[in-house]
């Protein structure tokens, strides 16, 4: 039997905030000759991280600052990588540029949320090294015209124990990372936190609770129903170790709030949505569809779509509902690990920039 570890597991950070300190210190030394070192970025929930850098090279219009990721007790692949960017001027009103170096992929495929062509570099690591690019050139009055080249030593070959490959994104990793702080991933750990989130909860009197597969979907609940911050389990991908517990100990209302893909594996009877231990079933998806009455040509590119992000908008389109039928789908999932306990249930399916595009309750 496993047991809960004996001291806090140690958070680290993601590539993105890597990628984020090196591009800081980097442009740094283009605008005044020397590398910060440390290098101090702040993360969108207000976390200030100093980083140590492993490399700096300075040539002209060109800058490179390399820095070695450290992910805290997560298993992370790339744990131990070396993140660079290199930071080259540009010529005034082209803005911040990103470019994929060695070991960063590029998306060749739709359904991602960076369009087909662009590199690897998620929406959120983009806007941090823009932010920082646009500190130092407001602290040294220069323009902030630059191309960003962000590389990860070993990443090609990294990439392969992804699922990058599937998904389209060729050459190498993506550079990840929605808060900038990488939670350590530990199965019993994890779900012992869920547990004891549900008995806080309780133990406050509170009449509903929310679990939620990410941040995004997690604000998305809490803005909606103005939920105490006791009120939010920290779910992840254990939707069946929430589940198992509220059978158990049941709390009379709880909302699952998720994106559209994790919230379909749900649907389809998973109760892990972790990428690797459960997946799409882009059948499934063509079924639900057609059983709405959608077109054929809808129907047969669903079942070779890339992703279920493709999938909905494509159903969006075409007016059809997709996003509330797989909602009612996972909240049937949702309702047969609860039985017969008393527990409202109700399920949310959050976009990436956080609307809720489907729903199934039943208090």
């Amino acid at each position: 039997m496993s047991r809960a570890p004996d001291r806090p597991l140690r958070r680290g950070w993601t590539t993105g905030a890597c990628a984020t300190a090196a591009a800081r210190a980097a442009f740094s030394a283009l605008v005044t000759g020397r590398f910060p070192d440390p290098v101090t970025i702040t993360l969108p929930r207000g976390q200030t991280p100093s980083f140590a850098l492993a490399t700096e090279a300075l040539d002209g219009d060109r800058a490179s600052a390399g820095i070695v990721k450290d992910a805290g007790d997560d298993p992370d692949v790339t744990h131990g990588a070396l993140v660079i960017a290199t930071v080259r001027r540009l010529p005034a009103g082209s803005g911040v540029v990103f470019v994929a170096g060695e070991g960063v992929g590029t998306v060749t495929l739709p359904g991602l949320p960076v369009p087909v062509g662009e590199p690897a570099i998620n929406p959120m690591p983009r806007q941090m090294m823009c932010g920082v690019i646009a500190d130092v050139a407001a602290e040294h009055g220069v323009a902030g015209d630059v191309e960003i080249a962000v590389s990860v030593s070993g990443g090609a070959e990294l990439a392969r124990r992804t699922w990058n490959p599937r998904l389209g994104i060729v050459g190498g990793l993506s550079i990840l990372g929605t808060t900038g702080v990488v939670v350590p991933f530990s199965c019993s750990a994890w779900i012992h936190s869920i547990h004891r989130g549900i008995d806080v909860a309780r133990a406050a009197g509170l009449g509903h609770v929310a679990g939620a597969t990410g941040s995004t979907s997690e604000a998305a609940v809490a803005a909606r129903y103005d939920l105490p911050e006791i009120a939010l389990i920290d779910m992840g991908d254990f939707a069946g170790g929430m589940l198992k517990y509220l059978r158990r100990h049941p709390i009379g209302r709880v909302t699952i709030a998720g994106g559209f893909a994790k919230l379909t594996k749900l649907a389809q009877g998973c109760l892990d949505l972790h990428s690797g231990r459960s997946q799409v079933d882009f059948d499934w998806l063509a079924k639900q569809l057609a059983g709405m009455g959608a077109p054929y040509a809808l129907v047969d590119t669903a079942r070779s779509a890339n992703t279920a992000a493709q999938v909905l908008a494509l159903a969006e389109a075409e007016g059809i509902a997709l996003a509330d039928r797989v909602a009612a789908g996972a909240r049937a999932t949702a309702l047969g690990v609860v039985g017969t306990a008393d527990v409202g249930t109700e399920i949310l399916i959050v976009d990436r920039g956080g609307a809720i595009v489907g729903q199934a309750a039943g208090w």
